[in-house]
């Protein structure tokens, strides 16, 4: 069997240049140091590949082998480890409020964050006060605090409405199932 080997991937048959190989057989048993075109007759009436797994090692280790399948299973892992990671890192989805929002515009960023909440995301809501608005924080607090409250069946209020310079900020986590 012939194979065109991407970069990533491991050396195969004809593609491994090393003279002597310590083989390890189909099931895992060691059968010693051979030559390559002994170790390729091996795998050749085996049905099977000869796979370089340690070039750097003395001597080469290579392995008799079902390729495709090795090369699929792999993938498989990878894809699921991926699948747990994005899983592990949830964001942090950011909604700028106002203190004059419409009832509207409130209510649809209420059904996206929402959305977010039921997905696990956390959600930071936060109000940048403009000019004259500065002498007014309260009422920015109360916008923050109605959206917690709106969402308040989906998350709950993990750090309170706190001011930073111009900005009000308030972050809500998704309740525990």
């Amino acid at each position: 069997m012939l194979y065109i080997a991407k970069t990533d991937d491991l050396q195969i048959n004809d593609q491994i240049k090393v003279a002597e190989l310590m083989v390890i057989g189909p099931n895992g048993e060691k059968m010693g140091v051979k030559n390559l075109p002994d170790a390729l007759t091996l795998a050749n009436y085996a049905g099977l590949d000869l796979v370089l797994m340690s070039e750097n090692s003395t001597p080469a280790v290579a392995k008799i082998m079902d390729y495709n399948k090795y090369r699929y299973e792999r993938q498989k892992k990878l894809k699921e480890t991926q699948k747990r990671q994005r899983e592990n890192n949830k964001e942090v989805k950011e909604y700028r409020l106002s203190v004059r929002i419409d009832v509207h515009d409130f209510e649809t960023r209420k059904k996206n964050a929402a959305d977010y909440l039921k997905k696990g995301h956390k959600i930071k809501a936060f109000i940048r006060f403009k000019g004259r608005e500065m002498a007014h924080t309260e009422l920015g607090k109360d916008v923050l605090i109605n959206f917690a409250n709106a969402l308040e069946e989906f998350g709950q209020i993990e750090v309170e409405p706190k001011l930073e310079g111009r900005q009000m900020s308030l972050l809500i986590a998704p309740r525990n199932k």
